[in-house]
């Protein structure tokens, strides 16, 4: 069949039209993380941003015998990460033997210092290990053991030396919130790092342990109230969950709201122990957390994720849903 030219140029221009509105779409289509966010068994996830980067430090999650060094990632957007292999490990700090978890980074002047929790104590009068502290001039490391013991070595207010956060406040001071064994303490770090600064009550572990808390410690503000996250249940089954309390202060007392982060028996199990990012000069907020596939069932088996935080207009924190997509590119500027 012949066409007329009219009718052949109607034809070529909207064969024009789709090909350039398919380029658009592909153009427009979203890149996602996805979930996991890092490859390989990582857990207890702390997410900072430094020197214009997101990090996450996560625990190396294997038996503890073997849990004796960690890694880091970088991304300059949430969705493309890159390794920073072995910048902490046991050669570095010679009074840690095993099980080092639960990474808290944070930034002090021109370095970087990486809190730990090494060797698992149950006895501070028989064991040597706790909360320790590596230092190094750059976010990805190396760390090396700055204080050369743990710095919190001894079992206060019930609180196993493990799962710390460091939380600096809006007048610069910075506090250590840890403790496992269903016990939660918070003590002022003094302007080196090198001890406490006792509260006005002369307390130097204060309590601050809410309703049905376990261990994971995280704290944040917003608009001007304090929020004390934690992990529940046991960190090895499925019902491993985040919960959180909302106080008017960083010492408390804290409220208890109720559970934000749990599994989904479509898609991971056992989430929990988690970070908070908040992008700066926005109200954008993202969770960074650990969970386990649905075809694992040894506890040691978790990977790192990420999915947003959403707050209602009472700053409650909505319930996370977790996702196999993650969340999409977030460059920061």
């Amino acid at each position: 069949m012949k066409l007329f030219p009219s009718v052949y140029r109607h034809v070529l221009l909207g064969l024009t039209f789709v090909a350039i509105s398919s380029h658009c779409i592909a153009q427009q289509k979203k890149e996602y993380s996805g979930n996991p966010v890092i490859q390989g068994w990582n857990a207890d996830p702390e997410a900072k941003i430094f020197e214009g980067q997101y990090w996450i430090y996560p625990t190396y999650s294997a038996p503890y015998d073997e849990q004796v060094h960690m890694d880091a990632w970088s991304s300059k957007d949430l969705v493309h990460w890159t390794k920073h292999p072995d910048i902490i490990d046991t050669s570095s700090i010679k009074w840690a033997r095993r099980a080092m978890w639960a990474p808290a980074v944070t930034e002090m002047g021109s370095k970087y210092y990486f809190f730990f929790r090494a060797n698992d104590i149950h006895d501070d009068k028989k064991e040597i290990g706790g909360i320790g502290i590596g230092v190094s001039d750059k976010p990805e490391g190396p760390f090396k053991d700055y204080l050369g013991k743990p710095l919190i070595g001894k079992i206060y207010n019930g609180a196993q030396p493990i799962d710390q956060f460091i939380f600096k406040d809006k007048d610069g001071q910075y506090y250590i919130i840890y403790g496992g064994w269903q016990h939660c303490n918070i003590a002022k770090l003094n302007k080196d790092f090198t001890g406490f600064i006792p509260f006005d009550d002369g307390v130097t572990y204060k309590s601050i342990t809410p309703q049905d808390y376990v261990e994971g410690s995280v704290m944040f503000a917003r608009k001007g109230k304090y929020y004390l996250m934690w992990s529940e249940g046991g960190w090895g089954g499925p019902n491993y969950r985040v919960a959180y309390a909302i106080s008017d202060a960083p010492t408390g007392p804290f409220k208890r709201i109720g559970v934000v982060l749990q599994q989904d028996p479509k898609i991971a199990t056992g989430a929990g122990h988690h970070s908070v990012i908040q992008i700066p000069g926005t109200d954008e907020w993202y969770i960074v957390y650990h969970r386990r596939p649905l075809t694992e069932t040894d506890a040691n088996h978790r990977v790192t994720c990420i999915d947003h935080m959403y707050f209602d207009t009472e700053g409650l924190i909505k319930p996370i849903k977790i996702t196999n997509e993650g969340v999409t590119a977030v460059p920061l500027k």
